[in-house]
């Protein structure tokens, strides 16, 4: 699945984690503040500009000048330990330039949620009647609005074409990959199916999962610091009184809690996605024989696979019943949970409409990014279920023994009556 397409896919990653982390310390420890008395300070946060100059504010293009560095490095390294591998341009580069369009989907919400704040405070001037409001200042505003929304049209319209070449790259990896070893995993159940759709619906669900792990990752490392300005407004929570840093802690508390929740509630549902394909599988394969021989796909034999499919999706349906209360519930509470804990700083009144705009769309943008998890824990279990049928591809090639799914198939053995109470 993986040495496929990227060159040594452990050390690779483990590297790549290893060397980000090391460039975030960098950043924020002394190249920020380095940037700052070489001339490329940031700009005060009342002062920063809410049409596209914002992207070409001194800080910013400083970062990008830092990213590309930092890029040329790890990449130049591995270009050259891996420079036999057929993948390269794609696993590497292009994994890279997909960074970076993320990293550049995040800071057009940072331009968004800047924009915010005056349009909230003319709204709410306008609202309430104050004098020296004009038609113009709305319509200027909303210009500005439409030529953000435009770049980052542009922007997420290439950077999806180019991830969808890229994921097929990938599936083209795999493809080739096992087909060179099908001698020695044909014999293994659903093959086909595994090298065909499963190495396809792997492909489909890593490019939104990847695409969105490194956008929950960038948006952490952009907001957390716009959070954390924004909690000077935010001095005391319901409940629990005066907390420093209460935007930050809120966000992070919010987060696990439905994290936990989630893995707790959703913690059988990978190995039942598992068995739903097997006996899909099993299902399909003495239907698509019962074409060509009459003695093959008997009502008795039919019937019997049948029972194991509704059985499977009986359970699964159980499952998801106490999954998605917990699930709906979360979802319902997060969306005025914000809300709830600014009650105090509103009937205060320590911030304006405009302000409020921008505290709730970088809790949101913050919290989102904490909830990864959360928000895609149904695919995360599909994609589990996929990877435990390719394992035993995996297993094959390697010479390692088989799952034992997979070995009790080849028995021949009923994996129903083996151990029916298996999920």
């Amino acid at each position: 699945m993986f040495h496929s397409f990227f060159p040594k896919p452990k050390l690779f990653f483990t590297s790549m984690l290893v060397w980000t982390l090391i460039c975030i310390l960098l950043w924020f420890g002394f190249f920020a503040d380095w940037s700052a008395s070489i001339g490329f300070a940031p700009v005060p946060q009342d002062q920063l500009p809410i049409d596209l100059r914002f992207f070409l504010t001194p800080d910013n293009r400083f970062f990008y000048a830092y990213f590309f560095v930092c890029t040329v490095l790890f990449g130049g390294v591995w270009n050259y330990i891996a420079r036999d591998h057929p993948w390269i341009d794609w696993s590497i580069w292009g994994s890279a330039l997909i960074t970076f369009c993320t990293y550049f989907g995040v800071q057009v919400s940072v331009a968004i949620n800047n924009w915010r704040r005056p349009f909230g405070d003319l709204l709410q001037d306008a609202l309430t009647g104050k004098p020296g409001v004009t038609v113009w200042d709305f319509y200027s505003l909303l210009l500005i609005f439409c030529q953000i929304v435009f770049l980052s049209l542009f922007v997420s319209i290439l950077t999806d074409f180019f991830v969808s070449h890229y994921v097929f790259r990938w599936r083209t990896a795999m493809n080739n990959y096992y087909m060179s070893q099908w001698a020695r995993v044909r014999h293994i159940e659903g093959a086909s199916q595994r090298v065909q759709e499963d190495t396809m619906r792997f492909a489909n669900i890593l490019e939104g999962l990847g695409v969105s792990l490194i956008n929950a990752v960038m948006t952490l490392i952009v907001f957390l610091p716009i959070l954390l300005a924004l909690s000077s407004y935010v001095t005391e929570l319901p409940f629990i009184g005066p907390v420093s840093n209460a935007l930050f802690w809120l966000a992070i508390g919010w987060s696990v809690f439905g994290t936990v929740l989630f893995a707790i509630a959703g913690i059988k549902l990978p190995g039942l996605h598992f068995r739903n394909q097997r006996v899909e599988a099993a299902y399909r394969k003495e239907l698509v024989y019962g074409e060509d021989h009459a003695d093959r796909a008997q009502p008795a034999t039919v019937t019997e696979l049948f029972a194991n499919v509704r059985r499977n999706y009986y359970r699964m349906y159980w499952h998801y019943l106490y999954f998605n209360v917990a699930r709906y519930s979360y979802s319902l509470a997060d969306v005025n949970f914000v809300t709830f804990m600014l009650v105090p700083t509103l009937v205060a009144h320590k911030i304006t409409f405009g302000v409020f705009q921008q505290i709730s769309t970088a809790f949101g943008q913050v919290s989102n990014s904490f909830q990864y998890l959360v928000n895609s824990w149904t695919t995360i279990i599909e994609l589990l279920s996929i990877h435990k049928r390719l394992k035993a591809f995996e297993a094959a090639i390697d010479d390692l023994p088989l799952p034992e799914i997979d070995q009790r198939y080849l028995r021949g053995e009923n994996e129903e009556e083996v151990n029916p109470a298996q999920p």
